[in-house]
């Protein structure tokens, strides 16, 4: 038994779960005492309020608000783990992206751009066609696809220019993400698409629930009542999946890694090199960009075209959905739901508590910060590791006796 543990423990695998979960549980550590130094330096809030919190932080989603003696509550809450799902519909697929470009040696940071070309083409798309001729499952399909291959072009510029002109396809990407959010704002300035309906507010793209389009819930309403969860987090269930299917299965998924690997030996077995640079952020692209189709045809969410201000945080948050994942398409799934459990924890820091929900974005910076020295961590478990094992190796064989010098086997030394 404790055999097959310690074989457990020496796969890769492990080792990057366990240093993922070192990663979570320090921040969350760490959010933890920052409520306590607030709370006892508050005397309004004090130890009460900081247990309060620090409850929150850990099981918020299963917070169903306060009683009648104004204590906290517990229980299984439909309405926030259906919110949780769908906010993590698109972290799953932006962290997909990232996961894909880093399986393949790539660092895709321009996962932002290519959900803004995603965006906009899912909405052009979703608003333009009139439903009345086209059946509104074929637009959403339209949309979905349209999405999704706006994201796989932008995503192959810094592909390109990274196979052809050895450009660092990080500059690339940065590049790209500030024309992409500049060419939408230009784009969705000009258009008809603002104020459809809510002649009040300005600079929106209205909901493509206008035009009869959004996403169907599959029954996940009746599930998770009050929430905005539907069939999305399905679609991008089953993308993670394929894209397992594809990493590890397929030769394609071999060709990708083997240039991740090392371009010029891949190149030298006959693999090509360049097409596979831009077919890997093709991907990565088209991710980013069903990320975004999948958020904006759920029908329930609105655009804010005045994009130059900042990029969407989305894009940049699959990053760290990549990371604890160890880049696992799998692992993926409960990664962004895990960052998006964070938005709900939150919100409920902010609805039944006196802190904010910025503490929740300390957690996840700290996160974010200690997801890039998983490596490191899990460098640390293999040498704790091995340094246990060789000194029960050292305890259980005794050490040997020296052996006789050869010429002293022969009577001494021959003289």
């Amino acid at each position: 038994m404790k055999q097959k543990i310690s074989g457990l423990y020496q796969k890769d695998g492990t080792k990057s779960v366990l240093a993922a979960l070192i990663s979570i549980i320090i921040g969350l550590a760490v959010g933890s005492l920052i409520i306590l130094a607030v709370g006892v330096a508050n005397p309004t809030l004090g130890l009460t309020g900081a247990w309060d919190g620090i409850r929150l932080v850990f099981v918020g989603i299963l917070s169903t608000g306060r009683d009648a003696a104004g204590a906290l509550t517990f229980g299984f809450n439909p309405t926030s783990v259906g919110n949780m799902l769908f906010r993590a519909t698109p972290l799953i697929l932006t962290g997909l992206s990232v996961a894909v470009a880093f399986k393949t040696g790539l660092f895709n940071i321009g996962a932002p751009g290519q959900y803004l070309m995603g965006t906009a083409a899912t909405l052009i798309i979703a608003l333009s066609i009139p439903s009345d001729v086209v059946p509104t499952w074929l637009i959403w399909w339209l949309a979905f696809l349209g999405g999704a291959l706006a994201g796989a072009l932008w995503g192959c510029i810094p592909g390109l220019v990274k196979a052809f002109l050895n450009i660092n396809e990080v500059l690339a990407c940065i590049m790209t993400n500030w024309i992409a959010a500049n060419l939408v704002t230009w784009v969705f300035d000009g258009s008809n698409y603002r104020n459809l309906v809510e002649n009040t507010k300005s600079g929106y793209i209205y909901k493509t629930s206008f035009n009869g389009v959004e996403t169907a819930k599959l029954g996940l309403d009746k599930l998770f009542p009050n929430s905005q969860v539907n069939g999305g987090i399905l679609v991008a269930i089953v993308i993670a999946i394929l894209m397992y299917v594809l990493m590890t299965k397929t030769t394609l998924g071999y060709e990708l890694k083997a240039c991740g690997s090392n371009r010029h030996a891949a190149r030298y077995a006959g693999i090509r090199d360049k097409r596979n640079i831009v077919l890997s952020m093709a991907i990565a692209g088209a991710l980013s960009g069903a990320a975004a189709a999948l958020y904006y045809l759920s029908g329930n969410t609105e655009f804010f075209w005045s994009t130059y201000q900042s990029l969407p945080a989305t894009g940049f948050n699959g990053i760290p959905v990549a990371l604890l994942a160890a880049s696992n398409p799998i692992a993926v799934i409960f990664t962004g739901c895990f960052m998006s459990m964070l938005d709900i924890v939150g919100l409920q820091l902010t609805n039944l508590t006196a802190y904010n929900e910025y503490i929740t974005d300390v957690i996840i910076a700290t996160i974010v910060y200690l997801s890039a020295f998983t490596l490191v961590i899990k460098t640390f478990l293999s040498g704790r590791k091995k340094r246990k094992a060789q000194a029960a190796r050292a305890q259980a064989v005794p050490e040997e006796a020296p052996k006789p010098d050869a010429a002293e086997g022969k009577g001494g030394d021959g003289v």
